[in-house]
């Protein structure tokens, strides 16, 4: 067993953005703002009345951006998903083309962000999207 990041009721997402900006400022040492430090995007799906979404990695038991980066700089994380290793990234966007959901992305440095499934954006969204539960792998 393991934790994951589940999307409990995905339709209660209002795309108030508070998942990417706790997912962007846990890391006490770089306090950041926005998607180029959160491994989370949210998406409008076309204004008000349509509302929006969120993405992220969803933790593929054999993850394909992995089978695909050159450098090994993915490494598959226990019970699904990926780590990024970022020293061994060389920016070639094989596992951003690779993922069939979008999950994976680009920072401002030119590199992925990926969601890591520590589960701490699930205490921030109050609309009950997101939860971080106990997982069979």
């Amino acid at each position: 067993m393991s934790k994951k990041l589940i999307i409990k009721d995905i339709e209660k997402c209002v795309g108030c953005g508070l998942c990417v900006y706790a997912c962007a400022r846990k890391n006490p040492s770089k306090p950041e703002i926005g998607n180029n430090s959160s491994g989370i995007l949210t998406i409008s799906l076309s204004g008000f009345e349509r509302g929006a979404t969120i993405i992220f990695c969803r933790g593929c038991i054999d993850p394909p951006c992995q089978e695909v980066c050159p450098t090994e700089a993915l490494k598959k994380r226990k019970g699904g998903g990926i780590l990024l290793i970022e020293k061994n990234c060389i920016k070639c966007h094989n596992c951003i083309e690779a993922c069939s959901i979008g999950a994976i992305f680009e920072k401002e440095n030119g590199k992925p962000a990926v969601c890591i499934h520590c589960g701490y954006c699930a205490d921030y969204c109050p609309h009950d999207v997101l939860s971080f539960e106990e997982v069979k792998t």
